[in-house]
């Protein structure tokens, strides 16, 4: 395709014009929204609405995904520049060393096509061997386009994504809007010199949260950078969140017999799960609440309903 202006022409190839068109189409969606009554019922298709999502079909229609990006996106329009995103990185995290159906399946119709891992997933694959690894890829993936403040990949910052999980990232084909990607090491390396700074970065499992403002340091080009720590596996608080006060932007957390839901800007909430999987409200807290706190309203609810019948491995949702 070809767009002749005076005295230039300029040829836009595939990618550019593909993400040009989903960006006119976004904000075609935006005013409809804003002008036609009823069209508020789109919304959910393009945030994944604000309530927590469907367990676990939200991992596989792409609601988790759009959720994240929006709280990301919201969080860093309001001036949030540290930022904690935590979530379960596959169905049945407990499970994963053991291997569930739920979690297998996320791994092979989800992570491995949407980050096009060469070779796919096979039994003794690299993949098949580091699931939380590549899942964590394919979640930085979803919010780098957040990360970079751009629309539809044009006009954002530069993303680096580093990792400090064991993964192949030669076999990653896909890496949308992560313009680099590497362990972490790569990035404290003595040869990080200022101009091969981030403009923005994603660091996943970094460890213990006394290590996160050095790696900021270390990593961005300056404080106003964006980062963002991603599904830090690594904690001596035992509680929700952080103590360095990094927004936690997005926060799905499994606890018994529930869930914990914060989505930026909105509060945390504490939710019951039913022996059939549906989830439901019970608390609402304007601030973060203690873990045990919340865990203990949501355990003594369940007894109170369901006694011992509310177990998910007696209820086969594995």
């Amino acid at each position: 395709m070809t767009i002749i202006f005076p005295a230039k022409s300029y040829v836009l190839s595939a990618p550019p014009l593909k993400m040009m068109i989903s960006s006119l189409l976004m904000l075609m969606l935006v005013i409809l929204i804003a002008v036609v009554p009823g069209a508020q019922s789109l919304i959910p298709f393009l945030d994944g609405g604000k309530d927590i999502p469907k367990l676990y079909n939200g991992y596989f229609d792409s609601q988790i995904a759009k959720q994240a990006a929006t709280a990301v996106g919201a969080a860093i329009s309001s001036g949030k520049k540290n930022i904690e995103v935590n979530l379960p990185a596959v169905p049945n995290l407990e499970e994963v060393k053991f291997g569930t159906p739920l979690n297998q399946k996320f791994s092979k119709t989800i992570v491995t096509k949407d980050l096009k891992v060469k070779g796919g997933y096979y039994p003794g694959s690299d993949i098949a061997r580091q699931q939380l690894s590549y899942a964590n890829m394919y979640w930085a993936k979803q919010i780098s386009g957040a990360v970079s403040g751009g629309i539809g990949g044009i006009g954002g910052k530069s993303v680096t994504v580093l990792s400090a999980e064991p993964l192949d990232y030669e076999l990653i084909k896909n890496k949308g809007g992560m313009n680099k990607i590497g362990p972490i090491r790569t990035g404290l390396g003595s040869g990080n010199k200022k101009d091969t700074l981030s403009d923005a970065c994603i660091v996943i499992n970094p460890g213990g949260e006394e290590t996160w403002d050095r790696l900021r340091q270390s990593l961005t080009k300056n404080k106003n950078c964006p980062f963002v720590v991603l599904n830090n596996a690594y904690s001596t608080t035992y509680g929700l969140g952080n103590k360095r006060k990094y927004e936690e932007a997005y926060y799905l957390k499994r606890i018994t017999k529930g869930w914990i839901y914060r989505a930026y800007p909105g509060p945390w909430k504490a939710y019951l799960e039913a022996p059939d999987g549906s989830t439901e409200l019970l608390k609402t807290f304007n601030t973060k609440p203690e873990l045990r706190v919340a865990a203990e309203l949501v355990r003594e609810e369940s007894f109170k309903r369901y006694a011992i019948s509310n177990d998910r491995w007696m209820s086969g949702r594995m």
